[in-house]
């Protein structure tokens, strides 16, 4: 019923309506953190870019389309959340927000990115899962300091060979996309740690044990004929990923302990819904 009467009254730019979607928003946070997830938000609130020194800022889940210019005054920013709305391309005044280090776009309706992204030198983990891409957008592989990037559930057919030169990414999401072939970029990235390549059409799996940093990798629910070969250590999610029977006898610790060992491998949900 409140998300129902917020989706109304949201349409409603009187000032006390919008109070009531917004919350208060007079002065500064002390945490340096505004968070308006699910709050039906149609137009950015100005008040916003007020609050020089803020640092989080979390708009997932509503129904924004555009971002007002006005946001570049927020240089402090490290961490901003736009996933789950209703952009179709990337509002420019985000690529002036030099100090962000994650970037949350995932769900929207993107199918490209803008090469001015490429100026936010401090950007260290891209979500851009659920889109519209059916190429990874160029400007990726000019963002040379990420470290982790979720491609997942577009329509990829391929990844470029210029994704090599991040050297600093240690993990890659690239799950439910339309791969028929292990892209052969990633076997000239010894230094990725995670690969899911889950939930697309691959056949045929390369041999991966010259990976030296790799630590995981997943490819469950693809039509392979063979699993991937990797190194001594590194886990495997998919069909034929036991090199041996598992023990007759084995503890529920044990088993526990097996499965902490695998997510700690995983990286976090989006920041946004752990304060939605």
């Amino acid at each position: 019923m409140g998300n129902t009467f917020r989706a109304i009254i949201s349409f409603i730019p009187a000032d006390i309506c919008q109070k009531y979607i917004l919350g208060d928003l007079e002065e500064m946070p002390i945490d340096k953190m505004v968070d308006l997830s699910s709050r039906q938000v149609r137009l950015f609130p100005l008040c916003v870019c007020s609050f020089r020194e803020l640092v989080k800022l979390y708009l997932s889940d509503n129904k924004l389309k555009h971002l007002p210019s006005e946001l570049e005054q927020l240089q402090n920013l490290q961490i901003l959340a736009l996933d789950f709305n209703n952009f179709h391309t990337l509002p420019p005044v985000v690529c002036t927000l030099k100090q962000l280090s994650i970037l949350y776009l995932g769900n929207n309706k993107l199918g490209d990115l803008p090469a001015e992204l490429q100026q936010l030198h401090n950007l260290k983990s891209l979500w851009i899962e659920s889109n519209c891409f059916y190429h990874l957008p160029n400007v990726v592989c000019e963002l040379r300091h990420l470290k982790t990037l979720h491609v997942g559930s577009n329509a990829l057919h391929s990844l470029p060979g210029q994704l090599r030169y991040l050297k600093e990414l240690r993990t890659l999401w690239i799950s439910s996309n339309l791969l028929t072939e292990f892209p052969r970029v990633l076997l000239h990235m010894p230094f990725l740690e995670v690969i899911d390549v889950d939930c697309n059409a691959i056949r045929d799996f390369p041999n991966l044990t010259h990976l030296s940093g790799l630590k995981l990798v997943i490819y469950d629910h693809n039509p392979c004929i063979n699993a991937p070969k990797v190194a001594k250590g590194v886990h495997r999610v998919g069909r034929w990923s036991e090199e041996s029977p598992e023990p007759r006898k084995r503890s529920g610790l044990q088993r526990n302990k097996g499965a902490e060992d695998l997510n700690s491998l995983l990286p976090p949900p989006p920041l946004s819904f752990k304060h939605s």
